[in-house]
């Protein structure tokens, strides 16, 4: 069995000094399942519930058309308590008792899903392995019981009515304990920074050594990482050129054409949990890549400075804030826009070279839940953080500067066209953007532990 660069129960318990093995992992999963079936038990107790099901899910069709379905990605809720990718597992927390796992054992000769990484999870839970999903009732106490899970039918299987179904409060509860990270979660997601590391040295050396196509990274991503498109957290951000400027560009090129730059925004999985890491390279000897070389190197130095200034207490937008003024500094530095900082942040200018927030919460979804109930101010309108940071949380910093067209015409209209120097602006579009991208755990008392530096110490550059 693979090993794993876990921690230590007592490092679990103070949170540090790395060990290797599944036997250290699986001992703070087993701290993570107790405390969370006291949570559960909590929560459940609160609103008058006698237990809560929480449902693994079931494979979605491709289309409505056709027979066809994709993987199965299981419901985040039941991922929190273990990591096993099957159709209709359900997790049923009773308060007062071990949680109970509900595995149905039947066997399907056209499909069969991948063992798991490990079996050690068994001892948290009283399994139950019915043959038929209906059966599962059996283990339902009595009362009232709320349902979690993605569809509607199980839940009528079991026996329980529509309106016990995702209840909103309910989830909101469910959803806070995801906001701080167990001492199991810290580990699973550093993992997954560790593997999806090598995807992105992959992929830089072979951007640097040759000429590859877009589709061709994404192949030597997956192909370096071990893992297929559907276990990723998200389809791979390749962007090569002036792609670099669509933010989620997906349509992969088939052929290379010569370009000078590569946005890698891509990450793995670990258990379920994600990683999601961007990183920026140039190479090529033009005036632009030059120019170009330089704002990514600014935005090295700017992105670690605001990795460094994440502290317990402090608003997140407020650090999206500070990530506008460094940005307009290095539009000012690199004289794209002959303004004063200042000046390009006051009049909007940033917002336009910058539209996207600086990060989002991270765990067992790309963008977690939990860290977005207040909205943020309206100049910020995809920033999906707006918490006070806490010891605990996990989140990316991303700060971006791109040449996007739709953009750019706006800038020519506005009443700042005249300090934008346009030629700059163009030479440097065939270069798309910048984005570098790490993520953090907020520790109590000393500054954030990057998961993904310890694997990526660099974040973008000429890569040599």
């Amino acid at each position: 069995m693979r090993a794993v660069n876990a921690l230590t129960v007592k490092a679990a318990l103070d949170a540090h000094a790395p060990v290797s093995g599944w036997e250290a992992l699986e001992a703070l999963h087993a701290r993570h399942v107790a405390d969370l079936n006291t949570e559960y038990a909590r929560i459940a107790e609160a609103h008058g519930l006698a237990a809560i099901v929480v449902h693994g899910g079931r494979p979605k069709k491709r289309s409505q058309f056709d027979d066809q379905y994709f993987g199965l990605r299981s419901t985040p809720h039941f991922q929190h308590w273990v990591a096993l990718l099957e159709p209709d597992c359900a997790i049923v927390a009773v308060p007062g008792k071990e949680p109970i796992l509900i595995w149905p054992s039947a066997l399907d000769f056209w499909e069969r899903p991948r063992k798991p990484a490990s079996l050690g999870f068994l001892s948290f839970f009283r399994v139950e392995r019915p043959s038929l999903y209906a059966s599962a009732k059996d283990v339902l106490p009595a009362g009232k019981i709320a349902f979690i899970g993605e569809d509607e039918a199980p839940a009528a299987d079991l026996g329980i009515p529509r309106e016990n179904v995702n209840d909103v409060a309910l989830l909101r509860e469910l959803d806070q304990l995801r906001v701080k990270k167990s001492a199991y979660e810290r580990v699973c997601l550093a993992e997954a920074n560790r593997i999806a590391a090598r995807g992105h040295d992959a992929v830089r050396l072979a951007f640097l050594s040759g000429d590859a196509a877009e589709l061709d990274l994404h192949l030597e991503f997956l192909r370096a990482t071990r893992q297929d498109d559907a276990e990723t957290p998200y389809k791979n951000i390749v962007a090569k050129g002036e792609n670099g400027a669509i933010l989620h560009h997906i349509g992969y090129l088939r052929e290379g054409r010569g370009e000078e730059s590569l946005l890698l925004d891509a990450g793995a999985t670990f258990q379920g949990y994600c990683s999601d890491i961007t990183r920026t390279w140039v190479k090529g000897t033009s005036a632009a890549a030059s120019t170009f070389l330089g704002i990514v190197e600014a935005f090295e130095r700017m992105q670690q400075d605001l990795c460094a200034a994440v502290r317990t207490g402090l608003k997140y937008e407020s650090l999206h804030d500070e990530s506008h003024r460094r940005v307009a500094r290095v539009l000012s530095e690199a004289k794209i826009v002959k303004l004063s900082p200042e000046e390009i942040c006051e009049t909007g200018i940033s917002r336009l070279f910058y539209p996207h927030g600086l990060g989002h919460s991270l765990g067992l979804q790309c963008h977690d839940v939990g860290c977005a109930l207040l909205r943020p101010r309206e100049d910020n309108p995809f920033l999906r953080n707006t918490t006070v940071i806490e010891a605990g949380q996990t989140f990316t910093i991303e700060p971006g500067l791109y040449f996007i067209d739709q953009k750019i015409e706006e800038l020519r209209g506005g009443s700042s066209a005249g300090a934008v120097d346009f030629d700059l602006v163009t030479a440097l579009s065939a270069l798309g953007g910048v984005r570098i991208e790490d993520d953090l755990v907020v520790r109590d008392g000393e500054g954030p532990e990057n998961l993904t530096r310890a694997y990526l110490p660099v974040g973008g550059g000429s890569g040599k």
